[in-house]
């Protein structure tokens, strides 16, 4: 059966039974290559019925019903009702009109104080939702190129609330966001600050005196020279080492690179290639540029020749010195002067195919520049305003990015500029950075703004020492579910109607999310009440028993109660049966595969979790499931283990359960764990903790003390609950919420 019915002016073609392409083009003009936009198209084929004449097309899926009357598109002649129930009146799309979806994401955050207008993405409540690939330009075997003909070229996508089936068919239409180095899931230190060798050197030193891993390391724009002759104009762009601060870049990238760091350049490209580089000679030379009258490379990335001394003539011999990737720090606009195509894809789609050529999982940082930028990761957000307006708008925006398939955002982490001194502002930063795709800090070249942890108080520094060694203990998982995001199409981050789309409640927690398989995670984004100590967010938990990563606290699902946390604790949420591998010694490891795997096991459900490890071409699986009911844990390993530390082991960590340690080698087994006994929960500690951090009388204390210590009377305590003021009450609420149940 053909997928495609096609006339002089329009063509209709059906990819999947809930994905079609609709183009009308006025010269009979239709676009079969490769866009800006979309790579693939070849889809399996798929059932439908037809009914057609001379006048009018009806194509009919399980999933969508075409009506179209030949002729130019119009809202009269081509409308599509998308065959679910989520419409009172029926789910009807008509050409032209425009529908809410679920967002997407936006360009940048720069100038940003909290929450701005995202674009659209292509899920919605409705249950459909149009991608428009008009406007894109091609990519043909010549490179990008302006189509020769305008035409209306949409794709229709009607999953009802399938939203990972829509992301699936999304991945296949525009290609799979590559799989990330395992370095760049760890921490990452930025900062716009004028370092020398010696002083950078030093800054590193002193994260390893602290144990604090580090994973990358970002040169800001003042590893070159920025103090250059007025005729020559503004000193953003440059590409040539400042020897009086780096003498020896070679020396300098290659002691990072002993550390284990990769390490990238920020580079603002717009002002192109001028005559005090020193490159500029090879450049002029190849280009045929006039050297005595220092005529500038203008920038131009869609030109060929400036492309190609660009690149070999600049950047690359910067990379022989030892620079792993670049930071495209582009800020132009959206127009290059040179062509009608956007100079920032230009600048990411080129990049990224050049720092490929190595045959590598290596990365660009830059900013988002429309759908099919998850292609060019990792996104960089722009300069975060330093406020908890910020902050609070931060998880939406990351985890509602990946409605247009774009998973990989990396922030400022802590904020960049304005706003002032918070440590609290800053530490829950730090959370959200850990619980986020990329762990980027960075800080403005203030003396007062930078990230050190040792910089802060010493509760502060402790919580932020805590939380980016958690990062890299989370390296294991965090880069299994970076091949998840590769292979099979599933975002590390996804809001909570990914997996919940008729619940209601879902929708109404934007700030919570999914972080992989097996977290839920709900950053606490709001000062902590000055009485109580501790801060608020509203959670929704879903069906089933849920416990609290670090406290063990034990939830049951279908719920949705205030959470309450100090400072220096983030609200992470792991259902009954999770199962989480983290490295041991992360501070030893850095970014190399693990001597030993803590699995982190949660009680009351079966579960399995296939723990992928590769380096360079070779993979190896290690899978552990979880028999509940048999009370069975069964290790098994897959692959080429050459790659794998001689004496690895697995330590297994029971969660909620009264346990000794239990140590397992790199060998297929299975463990059987009928003795062990359920952990009680020490209510009495926790209420404690509550009243004890409380600004509050000491009469009230000892009153509600005498009255809930040891109090196992459910109906009692809760009438004496609801006698205490809102802010008390709900605090305490949480502590015999999670005891009850």
């Amino acid at each position: 059966m053909t997928k495609i019915f096609q006339g002089d002016n329009y063509r209709i073609t059906v990819l999947t039974r809930q994905l079609v392409r609709l183009e009308y083009s006025p010269a009979g003009y239709f676009e079969d290559g490769l866009t800006q936009v979309v790579q693939n198209r070849d889809f399996p084929d798929v059932a439908f019925e037809v009914n057609e004449d001379h006048k009018k097309v009806e194509i009919i899926t399980d999933a969508f019903h075409i009506h179209y009357k030949k002729g130019p598109f119009s809202p009269q002649n081509l409308f599509i009702d998308a065959r679910n129930n989520y419409s009172a009146y029926g789910n009807r799309w008509y050409y032209g009109e425009t529908y809410e979806t679920l967002k997407g994401t936006a360009r940048t955050l720069d100038g940003a104080n909290g929450a701005i207008e995202l674009d659209e993405g292509i899920l919605s409540k409705n249950g459909f939702a149009v991608l428009d690939d008009s406007d894109s330009f091609l990519l043909g075997a010549d490179g990008p190129n302006v189509r020769p003909e305008k035409e209306i070229d949409l794709y229709f996508f009607a999953h009802g609330r399938d939203y990972l089936g829509a992301l699936k068919d999304f991945y296949q239409l525009t290609g799979q966001t590559p799989l990330l180095p395992r370095y760049a899931l760890g921490n990452w230190w930025s900062r716009f600050w004028r370092y020398s060798e010696d002083e950078y050197l030093e800054l590193m030193e002193h994260f390893e005196k602290e144990q604090v891993p580090l994973a990358v390391s970002v040169i800001d724009m003042d590893w070159h020279l920025t103090e250059v002759p007025e005729r020559f104009g503004s000193g953003w762009t440059g590409y040539t080492w400042n020897h009086e601060l780096f003498p020896d870049p070679k020396r300098f990238l290659k002691k990072l690179r002993n550390k284990g760091l990769a390490t990238t350049l920020n580079v603002h490209p717009a002002d192109g290639i001028r005559a005090f580089e020193a490159a500029y000679p090879q450049v002029a030379k190849r280009i045929g540029l006039n050297q005595e009258l220092e005529t500038p490379a203008i920038f131009d990335i869609a030109d060929p020749a400036f492309r190609e001394a660009y690149f070999e003539d600049v950047h690359h011999p910067l990379e022989e010195q030892g620079v792993d990737f670049w930071w495209i720090d582009w800020q132009q606009g959206i127009k290059g002067k040179m062509s009608e195509m956007d100079p920032l894809w230009l600048l990411n789609y080129y990049h990224y195919q050049d720092i490929s050529r190595k045959g590598k999982h290596d990365i660009i940082l830059s900013r988002y520049a429309g759908p099919g930028s998850h292609r060019y990761p990792v996104g960089f957000s722009g300069d975060t305003i330093t406020t908890w307006e910020s902050l609070a708008f931060q998880p939406y925006f990351t985890s509602t990015a990946s409605n247009i398939g774009y998973t990989w955002w990396s922030h400022d982490i802590g904020g960049h500029i304005g706003g002032s001194h918070d440590e609290e502002l800053a530490l829950r930063w730090f959370q959200f950075g850990v619980f986020s795709p990329i762990n980027r800090l960075h800080s403005a070249p203030s003396p007062f703004s930078g990230k050190e942890p040792w910089s802060y108080s010493e509760r502060t520094c402790q919580g932020m020492k805590k939380f980016l060694h958690l990062r890299h203990e989370l390296l294991p998982y965090l880069y299994t579910m970076n091949v998840r995001t590769n292979e099979d199409s599933l975002p590390l981050i996804q809001p909570m109607y990914y997996h919940y789309p008729q619940v209601e409640a879902s929708y109404q927690v934007p700030n919570q999310y999914f972080f992989g398989s097996e977290f839920i995670v709900a950053p606490i984004t709001e000062k902590a009440n000055a009485t109580y100590k501790t801060a608020k967010t509203e959670v929704w938990l879903p069906e089933g028993t849920w416990y609290d990563f670090f406290t063990g606290m034990k939830y049951e699902g279908d719920s949705q109660l205030d959470i309450y946390r100090q400072v220096d604790e983030i609200p992470v949420f792991v259902k009954a049966g999770g199962l989480i591998p983290l490295d041991h010694q992360p501070v030893l490891t850095g970014t190399d595969l693990p001597e030993q795997i803590d699995w982190h096991i949660f009680p009351g459900a079966s579960n399995c979790f296939e723990l992928v490890e590769d380096e360079a071409d070779l993979r190896v699986v290690t899978t552990l499931t979880l028999d509940w009911e048999n009370r069975k844990l069964t290790l098994e390993i897959s692959g080429d283990q050459q790659i794998l530390p001689e004496e690895r082991q697995h330590q297994l960590i029971f969660h909620n359960l009264q346990t000794e340690e239990i140590i397992l080698g790199n060998a297929d087994q299975e463990y059987n764990f009928n003795e062990f006994l359920p952990h009680v929960e020490d209510r009495n500690a926790r209420l404690f903790e509550c009243l004890n951090n409380a600004e509050i009388a000491y009469d009230l204390k000892d009153s509600i003390w005498s009255q809930l210590k040891d109090n196992h009377n459910h109906r009692q305590v809760m009438k004496i609950i609801q006698r205490l003021e809102p802010e008390l009450r709900n605090r305490i609420f949480e502590i015999y919420y999670t005891e009850e149940n």
